[in-house]
């Protein structure tokens, strides 16, 4: 059985902490919360375990996936000494990049829609690291996936995730960057379209508004909520979070 999770996210730009809104990634500004009162990853990390009490916590890496400087030591450094189970989207691109994060011990790595070149470094993923810890992402903006892969580029992830799926993956992110940073709900009811289609275990953000909404997700069986805007500004209540986040 898998158990329903709420993820925080760190989006790490600068090797600093921001806030992400709409995908634009040039855009984004250092994160202010009233969770902590600092931008520095490890110690955002360090609070949002300690204190209260997350386990898994995804980290995009922006260095990595905008600027192809990968923040190697820093992610190293959070698996060696925090007690968090990371989730890592560093922007995989090829195999090369594979064989990269395979000497971390991370929970799970990413493949986007957004960066991999081919259908093929999904194989070779499958190949170098065991299934259960290979997540697609389903990169969308408004609807329409977002990929280097000009074949299923602005396709309705409907149509698409079919083939991926008799590749091997099993578990999924549906995340449309459009509605990152909003609080205005996320792409709802293509998300539940997709969970009555597939067997999947589909984690969902992109736009999370408030604990309704979370509780949604959990009654139709999806697997978790990445979440970050209402988490860090205090429009959910943590408190409330933490009594249905099964840790």
């Amino acid at each position: 059985m898998i158990l329903f999770k709420i993820i925080p996210v760190i989006d790490i730009l600068n090797s600093e902490v921001v806030h992400a809104v709409k995908g634009k990634r040039t855009e984004y500004c250092p994160l202010r919360s009233k969770l902590f009162d600092t931008t520095k990853p490890y110690d955002i990390i360090t609070i949002l375990s300690e204190k209260y009490g997350f386990n898994d916590i995804y980290i995009a890496d922006l260095d990595s996936i905008v600027r192809k400087k990968p923040n190697i030591s820093l992610i190293s450094r959070i698996i060696e000494e925090l007690d968090v189970n990371l989730i890592l989207d560093p922007g995989i691109i090829d195999v090369k990049d594979l064989h990269l994060y395979k000497q971390l011990k991370l929970k799970s790595l990413i493949l986007g829609l957004e960066t991999i070149k081919t259908f093929k470094v999904i194989e070779n993923a499958l190949k170098i690291f065991e299934q259960n810890k290979i997540i697609l992402s389903i990169d969308m903006y408004n609807g329409k996936l977002i990929s280097n892969i000009n074949e299923i580029k602005n396709k309705n992830p409907l149509e698409v995730i079919e083939k991926i799926e008799k590749l091997g993956i099993n578990n999924y992110i549906l995340l449309d960057l459009h509605r990152v940073g909003q609080k205005k709900g996320s792409n709802s009811q293509l998300y539940f379209d997709i969970r009555q289609k597939y067997d999947g275990n589909f984690i969902v953000g992109g736009g999370i508004k408030d604990l309704n909404e979370i509780k949604i997700f959990q009654r139709e069986k999806f697997a978790g909520v990445i979440i970050a805007t209402a988490l860090y500004d205090g429009s959910i209540n943590i408190e409330e979070l933490k009594k249905i986040n099964q840790i």
